[in-house]
């Protein structure tokens, strides 16, 4: 095994390098690539590729193995709650506050169909069926209805 890490070992550990980020992280998916292809020895079948080409894909699939671990993958990406604003706290000036969009004001825009499935589904509450029976339309047809008027909602905001 020393010999295979004295030939191949700084090669595994920049490929290893290229998918982890962090030189402490690398090298331990490198000990346990190692680990793998020492115990793995018995497996590898000459015929079916070089030993190089063997170890490189044993060592990348650690390395994507690592990444796939939860605690990999919400490292870095998520605010600490601290720092997040809740109802109470006002917004920073010039952010998004919700209560400053009208939407009943936009609802204009849309067609008559579309703003009176919104109105019936947001503002009074009604479920998808109520609406439905109420409009004497099919289910799927308010469905329909209810997702245009969405997407066209969101194309007047952006």
């Amino acid at each position: 095994m020393t010999t295979f890490y004295d030939l191949y070992g700084r090669t595994l550990y920049r490929i290893i390098r290229a998918f982890v980020p962090g030189e402490a992280a690398a090298e331990d998916v490198l000990q346990e690539s190692l680990i793998k292809i020492w115990n793995g020895f018995g497996s590898y079948d000459p015929a079916r590729g070089r030993l190089y080409t063997w170890a490189v894909n044993i060592c990348r699939h650690q390395a994507l193995d690592y990444l796939r671990q939860a605690h990999v993958r919400g490292v870095g990406r998520t605010d600490a709650w601290h720092d997040v604003p809740t109802a109470a706290e006002p917004a920073a000036s010039g952010g998004f506050v919700p209560e400053h969009l009208d939407v009943r004001a936009c609802l204009a825009y849309l067609r008559p169909a579309y703003r009176r499935v919104l109105e019936l589904r947001y503002f009074e509450g009604l479920k998808l069926e109520e609406v439905a029976e109420l409009l004497a339309l099919p289910l799927g047809t308010v469905k329909t209805q209810q997702r245009q008027a969405l997407r066209q909602l969101a194309g007047l905001w952006r």
